[in-house]
């Protein structure tokens, strides 16, 4: 049985927000960086403060879904020591994928959707290291084909933040820059 996750609202990365206004029936789960959320059906998923940072989601259509906040995109490249995998592309990337397996996903089903991995300086840099946006994008594209998980859609680079809003239900997502806002 493929994601039937009436039960399954599932914060395990901990000191997620949860928010419902009043009158409305959907939950909002805000994910910050380095966390991580999966969600059912009755639920809006966001994230803010996408500038070189990249918010993924994953989902299956049927009403479950998860989403990740990525900060950078390769965890080799982190100081030794206690280290949030869930800030790194590779790890949280894959980690997303088991949990949603886990909670009954069929791997075949899964799509993606991103944004984020803005350049945010304003000096013209050269440095593929210093373009940290660029990286984490690929890094994540990366991953999620090793998974063969297809991107359905996107909103990458620029020079502008974006958050995001993802309706679990209508697998609708919602991004806002400072220009406005896009429905993908």
């Amino acid at each position: 049985m493929c994601c039937t996750w009436n039960e399954c609202m599932d914060n395990s990365s901990g000191g997620l927000e949860q928010t419902q206004p009043e009158g409305l029936q959907k939950k909002y789960v805000k994910v910050g960086i380095g966390q991580m959320a999966a969600a059912g059906r009755e639920t809006v998923l966001k994230t803010t403060g996408l500038g070189s940072c990249v918010g993924v989601i994953l989902y299956d259509g049927k009403g479950a879904a998860g989403m990740i906040h990525i900060m950078l995109p390769e965890v080799h490249t982190a100081v030794h020591g206690c280290v949030n995998r869930w800030k790194y592309a590779d790890p949280a990337v894959d980690d997303l994928v088991a949990h949603l397996i886990d909670k009954g996903c069929c791997p075949g089903n899964l799509k993606a959707k991103i944004a984020g991995g803005a350049h945010m300086l304003s000096v013209k840099v050269r440095s593929r290291l210093i373009r940290i946006g660029e990286r984490n994008v690929r890094a994540v594209k990366h991953r999620l084909s090793s998974h063969g998980i297809p991107v359905i859609a996107e909103d990458t680079g620029g020079r502008n933040g974006r958050s995001i809003l993802f309706n679990v239900e209508t697998s609708q997502m919602i991004i806002k820059t400072g220009g406005g806002e896009l429905q993908l």
